[in-house]
């Protein structure tokens, strides 16, 4: 059985007297990608945002590979081998699609005090990561962010991940705004990261998405977790609806009967 590669135990956190996570307890294990979901405002966002230092937990422990590490900003995940793709795609939107790819850790050419950055590898790289997430438009790699659609964007994120082979990449509903192209790639660039030696954390709203992908399902509600081990493989999107939702089948077709008011 794969060791636990990510383990946060105990974790909370308040924002003012608001709970967001009460007493989390959640594993990811070496090569295995887990399904992250809920209902609005269950602390899927919350939690992630914790593992991926952009906010501080309140009390809790994360542990990589069974050493306690301390993650208080974005720069302490990446250096932990975690890397995080959120819903707004976090990219700038002035520099063109190369730069974005690499930004922070462009390449340099020539003796490294000129810190003169490698525009040639960065434009080739990027073209080939364009096409791997499914964009067969030729967009040059040059254009800046702000040109282009809300799913090219995300591609862009995407394909960032993929090229800094983390330990640990986090999607945060990363087919949205996506066309049938591009979110064909990103769902083989996740069924994909497991043979590659990655695990992932796959959150979406389209349990359909989820269900194409991961190995395991684990379900927030109201700041908890109430399901850990959900095998998509031996359930249905219907048996993680009630579980997401809390009702009983009874329950799920009288609010559905309900007329609206």
């Amino acid at each position: 059985m794969a060791q636990d590669l990510v383990r946060m135990e105990h974790i909370t956190k308040f924002y003012g007297r608001v709970q967001a996570l009460d007493d989390v307890n959640f594993t990811v294990r070496e090569q295995e990608i887990v399904g992250l979901l809920g209902d609005n405002g269950a602390g899927k966002s919350t939690l992630i945002k914790v593992l991926s230092g952009a906010v501080p937990s309140t009390s809790g422990d994360i542990y990589m590979r069974g050493k306690k590490v301390d993650i208080r900003s974005t720069t302490d995940a990446i250096a932990n081998g975690i890397e995080t793709i959120y819903q707004d795609s976090a990219l700038v939107t002035q520099l063109s699609i190369a730069r974005n790819l690499f930004l922070g850790r462009e390449p340099v050419v020539g003796p490294s005090f000129l810190n003169r950055m490698d525009y040639a590898t960065m434009n080739q790289v990027a073209g080939e990561l364009l096409r791997r997430v499914g964009i067969t438009k030729n967009i040059p790699t040059t254009t800046p962010i702000s040109a282009l659609s809300g799913g090219e964007r995300q591609a862009v994120a995407i394909a960032r991940a993929m090229y800094f082979d983390s330990d640990l990449i986090i999607l945060d509903e990363p087919t949205n705004n996506l066309g049938v192209a591009e979110t064909r790639g990103v769902l083989n660039f996740v069924r994909n990261a497991r043979d590659r030696g990655h695990s992932c954390i796959f959150i979406a709203h389209n349990i359909h998405h989820v269900f194409q992908v991961v190995d395991r399902i684990v379900v927030m509600r109201r700041g908890q977790i109430v399901a850990d081990n959900i095998d998509p493989k031996q359930s249905t999107v219907d048996d993680v609806e009630l579980v997401i939702t809390g009702m009983t089948d009874e329950e799920l077709a009288a609010a559905s009967a309900t007329p609206a008011a």
